[in-house]
């Protein structure tokens, strides 16, 4: 589990330059990886859906432009910091400071609960999995989005050397903030993907989860659905 008060500082220091970096570290294959949760969101169509862990809110504007008026979008994040940056986006959305661990929010209010390159930060992924599923009603899903480990030989070894060699520098240039990335690229290889994320998932409140790779594993989502009522 990660250190939530490290986490809350280096994401306040680093929130004006978040979006650009992002983008920058990953070639601009994040937008690409948002589009595609955006759509699959669109295919699910919520009225109700929070995306948890918001930040800057790029998953929750892609979601919007996705979903249409007919979607009531939450955004919620424990960084105000970050919250500022995405209240200064054009979209219709509500934005809180929250706490993923615990939310604000009646048992089964969303229909969809997405979360984006922000578990893998809480300092409890089984706590916040099931708040997650708390405040999602019977039959909805939870979207998952975040880095994961490429299973290929050669394009394992290369990526690793990029997170732990080449990311936490060129972010240093960006942010002035290297000891931040630096402990996030650690969190990537601690994180469970794949079947252990699954088994992560169906553990803690969900009653099946589906691994969707991306960029050859690199990052990938995760859905998981909420048992239905009886």
């Amino acid at each position: 589990m990660q250190d939530p008060v490290f986490v809350k500082d280096a994401f306040a220091k680093i929130a004006g330059r978040y979006i650009l970096t992002n983008h920058v570290l990953s070639l601009g294959m994040d937008i690409l990886w948002r589009r595609r949760v955006a759509r699959l969101v669109a295919g699910l169509q919520p009225r109700r859906l929070l995306d948890l862990a918001t930040g800057t809110g790029d998953l929750a504007e892609a979601i919007s432009a996705a979903v249409g008026p007919g979607c009531a979008i939450t955004g919620a994040d424990f960084s105000a910091p970050m919250l500022e940056v995405a209240r200064a986006r054009s979209f219709a959305a509500d934005w809180m400071v929250a706490d993923a661990l615990d939310l604000p929010f009646a048992d089964g209010h969303f229909d969809v609960v997405t979360v984006a390159f922000g578990l893998r930060n809480m300092a409890d992924w089984p706590a916040a999995i099931r708040e997650m599923a708390r405040v999602t009603r019977p039959g909805g899903q939870l979207v998952v989005l975040d880095f994961s480990l490429p299973t290929l030989p050669g394009l394992r070894e290369a990526y690793r050397f990029y997170l732990h060699r080449v990311l936490p520098r060129l972010a240093g240039l960006l942010t002035g903030q290297r000891a931040a990335y630096e402990y996030l690229s650690g969190t990537i290889e601690r994180f469970p993907s794949g079947a252990a994320m699954g088994e992560l998932l169906t553990a803690h409140g969900f009653a099946r989860a589906e691994a969707i790779p991306l960029s050859g594993g690199i990052a990938s989502i995760y859905v998981a659905t909420k048992a239905a009522a009886d």
